[in-house]
């Protein structure tokens, strides 16, 4: 049986069948295992995690005082709360993503050029140049107020070798995205996207056999890793015309709002709206993606486990804007319809975040596939019931979809 507990309740003995929290935030590469060393139990203990589901089939149990909850009741709670949040009328007018996919794709490629270069520049010790990244900054913009999810989309198809840079180009993106929703403008609103697009330039000064390992790190890799904020920092204060949000930026991404982040653990006020942002940013377009050590995660999964994370992790006002940027069942995801059908999510309607396009393909109760309808649900009677796993269904997305 699954338990969730607190960290501090964890013993030697017991099965970990998850730890709640980005993977960001902790040295072991494993999604479960079984805690046998001392060494084991006390890093889990010291790396900031707050809880940890268990599997009491697998290992250890614990009193049912120390329970925090079970995955029925999580599941539910977090459900209901993002509903809650959905529950708007959310977007801007934008054109369709089919007439600004086209036009995404070669951003995105530009993009990637761009970033490679700006980044190799600075592992042979040259200053980033402001002013050649702006230009870029505004094209991502304009882009992202056409239509979001094209761009959004196509940047969360990186491959683990090229994860790097695409990863600061999606997180410049997001940013950008949900600064819009939180009503940033003009200026801020650059200093935003250019804030993504450099927050990880330490990784840079961090050598890529640490960087890139596939298996656990070390207590000492882990806190080398920990260091690229820092070290980031100090790269860019250099550079000409850096920004101030930059800077902020990428000092403090991996901060959390209950202080347990790194490198300073700082917390609430103390932090500002755009490192609260990146902190967000930085988490959802990480656990989506496909790693050296470990394959992304579903896009709507993620969203329900940061939910589930975000007290402590996340403001709580950011969060609820980013959950509307992107939906509750963000453009990619495999869905299952009212009537039995399996769909892909397209992009978000106006109406609600529960009500998007998508494209239908596949029956459950024929169990084949026949041809794709695409469907505006918030025009429609079908609606979503439930997220599915594509691995289940033996399902190539980025073959249906097109991206």
């Amino acid at each position: 049986m699954l338990k969730k507990i607190r960290v501090s309740d964890v013993r030697a003995g017991m099965f970990v069948h998850e730890i709640c929290g980005s993977w960001m935030d902790h040295p072991f590469w494993k999604k479960a295992f079984l805690l046998e060393e001392n060494e084991d139990l006390k890093t889990l203990k010291t790396c900031g995690v707050q809880e940890v589901w268990i599997d009491t089939d697998k290992g250890m149990d614990i009193g049912a005082e120390a329970v925090l909850s079970t995955p029925a009741e999580a599941s539910k709670k977090v459900e209901d709360e993002l509903k809650a949040i959905a529950k708007e009328p959310l977007r801007e007018p934008r054109i369709p993503i089919h007439e600004e996919l086209e036009r995404a794709r070669k951003l995105q490629a530009k993009s990637k050029a761009a970033v490679t270069s700006m980044f190799q520049e600075v592992r042979m010790g040259n200053a980033i140049k402001v002013s050649d990244a702006a230009p870029l900054v505004e094209e991502i913009s304009e882009s992202i107020t056409r239509n979001p999810e094209a761009f959004l989309n196509l940047s969360r198809l990186k491959t683990k070798d090229d994860y790097t840079y695409m990863h600061s180009v999606a997180v410049c993106a997001l940013m950008i995205a949900l600064g819009k929703q939180l009503g940033l403008t003009g200026n801020d609103l650059k200093e935003a996207g250019l804030a993504g697009l450099l927050h990880d330039v330490g990784k840079m000064a961090i050598d890529d056999a640490v960087l890139n390992k596939p298996g656990k790190l070390t207590d000492e890799e882990f806190n080398i890793i920990k260091e690229h904020p820092r070290k980031g920092w100090e790269l860019l204060k250099g550079s000409p015309e850096i920004t101030e949000t930059a800077l902020d930026v990428c000092l403090h991404h991996h901060e959390r709002v209950d202080g347990t982040g790194y490198p300073e653990r700082i917390s609430g006020e103390n932090l500002t709206l755009f490192s609260r942002m990146g902190a967000v940013c930085d988490v959802y377009d990480a656990l989506t993606s496909n790693r050296c050590y470990k394959n992304g995660w579903e896009p709507a999964d993620t969203i329900r486990k940061m939910a589930e994370w975000r007290n402590g992790h996340f403001d709580e006002r950011v969060f609820q804007a980013f959950v509307k940027t992107i939906g509750i069942y963000p453009s990619g995801t495999l869905v299952r319809l009212k009537s039995g059908r399996l769909a892909i999510v397209i992009e978000q309607t106006e109406k609600s975040l529960l009500t998007p396009v998508v494209k239908a393909f596949f029956s459950t109760k024929s169990n084949e596939p026949f041809m794709p309808e695409l469907i505006n649900l918030s025009k429609s009677q079908e609606s979503i019931v439930s997220a599915e796993d594509p691995v289940k269904w033996g399902f190539d997305l980025k073959q249906i979809t097109g991206m």
